[in-house]
């Protein structure tokens, strides 16, 4: 796949931000929020925002469902903070009955760093990047566990972070799905997304 069209799921958070990181890379983009638009893209984007809201939106639009079967039939997904938690199979503190799309073999600690006044910036060493991207965690969650098909590509490892943060896992890959506790769509920095759209273009 040389030129896939990847849509930013378009329900709640830093949509226009997504879709802006993506079309530096010269990526051809769309919003998804309905049935059909999930069938239309080549790969997904979900971004941050409050999963559990997130979810119930994906109900009300009907595509929580298609989503689903998409994913399991093989559609890259990128997930960033909110949309980690979206990504997991398994969700700690979360709200009651909090529905997720799954995909991912790991268990996802909701709002681990702590509440808005904890959030935090600093460099964080992803694997396939010579340098540090600039990570910024607000109300970001952390994975716990993940099972033994789940590449940690990256871990918390700078001063900046909260107590009790040192090593934690905020970046892994399964396949073709993808996730972050952090937001890489913010600033003019696109080598995370370059990362999936890589992965895209594999699949």
């Amino acid at each position: 796949m040389t030129s896939p069209t990847v849509g930013v799921l378009a329900l709640q958070g830093d949509v226009r931000e997504h879709l802006a990181a993506l079309e530096r890379l010269g990526v051809a983009t769309t919003r998804v929020r309905r049935p059909e638009e999930v069938d239309a893209v080549d790969a997904l984007v979900v971004p941050g925002g409050e999963s559990t809201t997130m979810a119930k939106l994906a109900r009300t639009f009907g595509v929580l469902d298609p989503l689903r079967k998409r994913i399991g039939a093989g559609l890259p997904v990128l997930g960033t903070c909110a949309g980690m938690i979206m990504l997991a199979d398994r969700v700690l503190d979360g709200a009651a009955g909090q529905e997720t799309l799954g995909g991912i073999d790991m268990t996802v600690r909701r709002n681990a760093f702590g509440r808005q006044v904890d959030s935090f910036e600093g460099p964080v060493e992803v694997a396939g990047l010579d340098t540090p991207v600039h990570g910024v965690f607000i109300r970001a969650p952390w994975v716990e566990s993940v099972g033994d098909g789940v590449e940690v590509l990256a871990r918390v490892d700078h001063d900046g972070a909260p107590g009790g943060a040192a090593g934690r896992i905020v970046a892994v890959r399964q396949g073709c799905l993808m996730a972050t506790s952090f937001h890489p769509e913010v600033g003019e920095d696109s080598r995370v997304h370059g990362l999936f759209v890589d992965l895209v273009r594999g699949s």
